[in-house]
């Protein structure tokens, strides 16, 4: 699982960051995660590729969020896409899409599937489901949650060896098989460690502190999360439906997260280490995603 920050920009790109989308890579299937203005450009800048994209999830139709979808939807067009494309996003999804892709004289040449979800909506895909809260902006905004399924424990090769046991049965066992050997019946569970939950990833879109994202983000592998502004203008901030770093950090820091990435910044801030360190008194594992930063996320 791999997290692309393709854009890092708050309500307008600047020569830095550029307006808010992240690719994350299932190694099954590329989703992305809102589609701000120069999108596709910035894919062309990073190591992944829009081709790729399967689904994409708005959080909510201001245009930072949502702009780069037309012209990402027609250059898929003119590379010859044919496999479907699925949107997701709040309830207005539908309207927003239809809408943008009316723009301009163009023929889609592929199925695009628009699926407007609610507050506490849950999706199950491939290996993998994504969950919604509401997020607290002036318009309606989701949050998501990508979890993997429950993994299989780990497979204890010491323990099989002294069981007598060979390489060629270690297969079956991790396939559920049980395996004879001799007069007696090694089954899964006496090699296999617990279950394990699947790796998680949560994104705040927009939206000033709330507590139906703290819950959404409650014990997430990595959670990412708007930090429009720096603590001394968090008030003027949330009015408008936004968070500072130290808002955010909380949210981590209560939720119990791994791992957090404040985005969407203010184009105020030229520098973000302030932000980053404001957030780390908080919570110590924060950090301040820059555009085209790459992060693998680990098994916990």
């Amino acid at each position: 699982m791999r997290v692309t920050f393709l854009g890092t920009a708050g309500s307008w790109p600047t020569k830095e960051r550029s307006a808010s989308a992240i690719a994350v890579d299932l190694e099954s299937e590329l989703i992305l995660l809102d589609c701000g203005e120069g999108t596709q450009r910035q894919f062309f800048r990073s190591s992944a590729s829009f081709m790729r994209v399967r689904r994409v999830f708005i959080t909510h139709f201001h245009g930072d969020h949502f702009l780069g979808l037309p012209g990402l939807i027609q250059s898929m067009c003119l590379n010859h896409r044919e496999e479907p494309l699925d949107i997701y996003g709040p309830p207005d999804a539908k309207e927003m899409v239809d809408r943008a892709l009316r723009m301009g004289y163009f023929t889609l040449r592929f199925p695009v599937e628009v699926h407007p979800l609610t507050p506490g909506s849950t999706v199950a895909l491939d290996g993998y489901e994504v969950r919604t809260a509401a997020a607290e902006h002036p318009v309606p905004a989701l949050a998501y949650r990508i979890e993997e399924a429950t993994k299989r424990g780990r497979f204890d090769g010491p323990r099989a060896r002294d069981l007598g046991l060979h390489g060629r049965d270690f297969a079956r066992l991790e396939a559920g098989e049980a395996v004879r050997v001799g007069d007696r019946v090694v089954r899964p569970e006496d090699v296999m460690g617990p279950p394990r939950p699947g790796r998680s990833i949560v994104y705040s879109g927009d939206t000033a502190p709330a507590d139906p994202v703290r819950r959404l983000a409650e014990r997430a592998t990595v959670l990412v999360h708007e930090a429009t502004a720096a603590q001394e203008i968090e008030k003027e901030a949330n009015e408008w439906g936004h968070s500072s770093a130290r808002q955010a950090a909380e949210c981590a820091r209560v939720a119990g997260v791994g791992t957090l990435f404040l985005t969407h910044f203010s184009a105020r801030y030229k520098e973000l280490e302030p932000l980053e360190a404001e957030a780390r008194i908080v919570f110590p594992g924060s950090a301040a995603a820059r555009d085209l930063l790459d992060h693998m996320v680990l098994q916990p």
